[in-house]
C-alpha cells in the first residue's frame, strides 16, 4: 500500500458526524482482528525495547488496515504486518522522540510558571510580605487566564502531532522524524476540528471504561469474599486480573481511536492534496 492509494472518484470533506461514524462502521465490522492485534500489541509490552517497537507497529497497523478499507483497497493483516514490521524501529525512534517533544513541552510549562510566581512576588511586593488585596485579585485572574491559555497551547501542540503514526503505517520513503513533520502539514489548520472529532470518539468510549470499571469493582468484591484474610494470596490474583481487564479494555477502545485516526488522516489529505477515497458503505 503506497501514499497514492486512492480511488478515481473522489468523495467530498467528510463532517464530523462523517467522520465518527465512519471510524464506528469500521471499528464494529472489523473488531474481532482489531481487538486481537491491539492485544498482541499489549503483550508485546512485557519485553523491553523489541517488544515495545512490536507494540507500537501492531498498534498502528490497525490505521493502515483502516485506510486501505477506505480507499477500497482492503489488505490482509500479515501483508500490512510485514510492512509494519519492517518499520518496527523507525516506530520506536518515533516514539522516543515524541517522548522528548513531551519532556521539552513539561520544561516549557515548569518555566512559564516558575516566571509566573517570580512576577507575582514582585507585584505583590516580595515573599512573605501581605499584599493588597487589589493586587491579588489581579493575580488570581492573571493566573487563570495563563492557566487556560497553556492548556490550549499544549492541546494545540498535541494535536499537530495525532496523527504521527499514521503516515508511517502507510505512506512510503517515510521515517521517524518525516512522518512527525507529515503529521504537522497535515494537522494545519485544522486543529480544532481535530480536537473535536476526539471530544466527540472520547464520549463514546466512556460507555466502555465503565463497564471495565464495573467489571473490576465486581472481581475485587467476589474475590474478597472468596479469598478472605489471606491478603497475600489475594493481592497477587487480583492484581493479575487487574492486568488482564486492563489490557482487555486498552485492547477494546485502542482500535477505535486508530480507525478514527485513520479516517481523519484520509479526510485531511482529500482536503489537502485532492486524494480520491471512496467509503464503502456496503462493506463497512
Amino acid at each position: 500500500m503506497s501514499g497514492n492509494l486512492g480511488s478515481p472518484t473522489p468523495i467530498q470533506p467528510l463532517s464530523v458526524g462523517n467522520v465518527v461514524s465512519a471510524g464506528i462502521r469500521l471499528y464494529r465490522s472489523h473488531l474481532k482482528d482489531y481487538f486481537l492485534l491491539a492485544l498482541r500489541a499489549y503483550i508485546w509490552l512485557f519485553i523491553p525495547v523489541y517488544g515495545w517497537a512490536k507494540c507500537y507497529a501492531l498498534i498502528s497497523l490497525i490505521s493502515r488496515l483502516a485506510f486501505g478499507e477506505l480507499v477500497n483497497q482492503p489488505e490482509t493483516i500479515s501483508s500490512g504486518e510485514r510492512f509494519v514490521n519492517s518499520r518496527k524501529w523507525q516506530f520506536l525512534l518515533m516514539m522516543l522522540l515524541m517522548f522528548l517533544v513531551g519532556i521539552g513541552v513539561v520544561v516549557g510549562m515548569v518555566i512559564l510558571f516558575a516566571l509566573f510566581g517570580v512576577l507575582s512576588a514582585a507585584l505583590v511586593g516580595g515573599v512573605g510580605q501581605q499584599g493588597n488585596p487589589a493586587s491579588i485579585v489581579l493575580l488570581i485572574a492573571i493566573a487563570l487566564v495563563v492557566g487556560i491559555a497553556a492548556f490550549i497551547g499544549v492541546l494545540w501542540l498535541l494535536t499537530r502531532f495525532y496523527l504521527v503514526d499514521v503516515p508511517l503505517a502507510i505512506e512510503e520513503n517515510i521515517d521517524a522524524t518525516s512522518t512527525i513533520s507529515r503529521s504537522w502539514e497535515l494537522t494545519q489548520g485544522y486543529v480544532w476540528r481535530i480536537m473535536f472529532i476526539s471530544f466527540v470518539a472520547f464520549l463514546i468510549t466512556i460507555p466502555i471504561q465503565i463497564a471495565f470499571q464495573i467489571v473490576s469493582g465486581i472481581v475485587q468484591l467476589v474475590l474478597g469474599s472468596l479469598i478472605g484474610e489471606d491478603l497475600g494470596f489475594f493481592t497477587l490474583v487480583y492484581s493479575v486480573l487487574i492486568l488482564a481487564l486492563s489490557f482487555a479494555g486498552s485492547a477494546a477502545i485502542v482500535p477505535f481511536w486508530q480507525t478514527v485516526k485513520a479516517v481523519i488522516y484520509y479526510d485531511l489529505r482529500s482536503r489537502r492534496e485532492g486524494l480520491g477515497l471512496q467509503l464503502r458503505d456496503h462493506e463497512i
